[in-house]
């Protein structure tokens, strides 16, 4: 499927830095909740990812990522995600985050 400029400019995709990672262990599939800073135009968000084959929550931490940060809240077990943290499938089918190769401000915008 085709889309137009418009159609992708829609979906607002920034970086933010990990500043809290914790062990979601009453998730349906093993995951890790974040919270994220996204920068002073966006703020905190948190995120339930299913990372956990390539990631711990020390790991995390510091660690800038890529987020949607307009989907709307989607409530994960007791816990309200607010952004969906990118990643790619590695050899295995198991999730890599995508990220800056340099820092870079949190809450710049990808295009």
């Amino acid at each position: 499927m085709t889309i137009t400029w418009d159609d992708f400019a829609r979906i607002d995709i920034r970086v933010g830095t990990v500043l809290r990672a914790e062990p979601f262990p009453e998730a349906r599939r093993p995951a890790i909740k974040l919270w994220i800073d996204f920068g002073g135009e966006i703020g905190e968000r948190k995120s339930s990812a299913q990372i956990t084959q390539n990631y711990t929550p020390e790991s995390l931490i510091g660690r800038q990522v890529l987020g949607v940060v307009n989907f709307p809240p989607k409530q994960i077990g007791s816990f309200m995600s607010q952004c969906l943290v990118l990643g790619l499938p590695d050899a295995e089918g198991n999730v890599v985050l995508i990220s800056p190769d340099r820092k870079v401000p949190n809450g710049g915008k990808m295009y």
